[in-house]
């Protein structure tokens, strides 16, 4: 697995606007049940030793720092497209001593080998892409798997009730009604479909003070 430096396409930073990024995190452990529902990624990832591991989106590292520390002898590997976020991301992984590999990728082609890993896992990303980006995004993911690899993903969608479509304008408001327009329409395992992976079911759901988390795998 050989990573190679790219350069970066547009995207929208995690909170939208560069100068929110440094209060990511605050905001998610303030806000969300992160810890369950990340640690529920976790377990239902089934990582064995000596499995790659990719964290599509990896942000500050979060997800991946949980990977390493609950999965000995995985072979973690966390990519971003924001250099800001992945600043935070490197100081959190040195602090915590963590054995995770940060890489940064164009937002387009990632930036690893054809079957180069076992998993890749996913948190609160893919509501952040258009409908283009998402489907290109979910290509990649199956070409870097090894065959029979699975993807396992959590992400805002279909709102469970009135309620929750109603909490889920202020996520649409920061990040944009465009990019979460499909999460609304809960059409992420269509997508998973087009992209050639198989056994697509959803797994779970949090119900949060900005909407329906789901949980989501399948397998290539």
């Amino acid at each position: 697995m050989k990573p190679v430096s790219t350069t970066t396409s547009d995207h929208v930073p995690a909170l939208r606007f560069n100068w929110l990024t440094g209060f990511y995190d605050r905001l998610i452990a303030a806000t969300m049940p992160e810890k369950a529902f990340k640690m529920a990624l976790v377990q239902q990832a089934g990582i064995r030793p000596g499995d790659r591991v990719l964290d599509f989106g990896t942000g500050t590292a979060t997800l991946s720092i949980l990977l390493s520390e609950q999965c000995p002898g995985a072979d973690v590997t966390g990519v971003d497209v924001d250099e800001k976020v992945l600043t935070i991301a490197r100081r959190k992984v040195a602090e915590s001593r963590a054995a995770v590999r940060l890489v940064r990728y164009d937002g387009n082609k990632l930036p690893f080998e054809r079957g180069s890993f076992e998993r890749a896992v996913s948190s609160l990303v893919f509501h952040h892409l258009t409908r283009s980006q998402r489907q290109q995004a979910l290509r990649e993911l199956n070409r870097v798997l090894v065959p029979g690899g699975e993807v396992h993903i959590a992400d805002w969608g279909k709102p469970a009730n009135g309620l929750q479509r109603l909490l889920f304008y202020l996520v649409q408001l920061l990040d944009g009604f465009e990019t979460t327009a499909d999460s609304v329409r809960g059409v992420l395992p269509e997508l998973l479909y087009e992209a050639d992976f198989d056994n697509v079911e959803e797994t779970g759901s949090f119900k949060t003070v900005f909407g329906t988390l789901r949980m989501w795998r399948c397998t290539k």
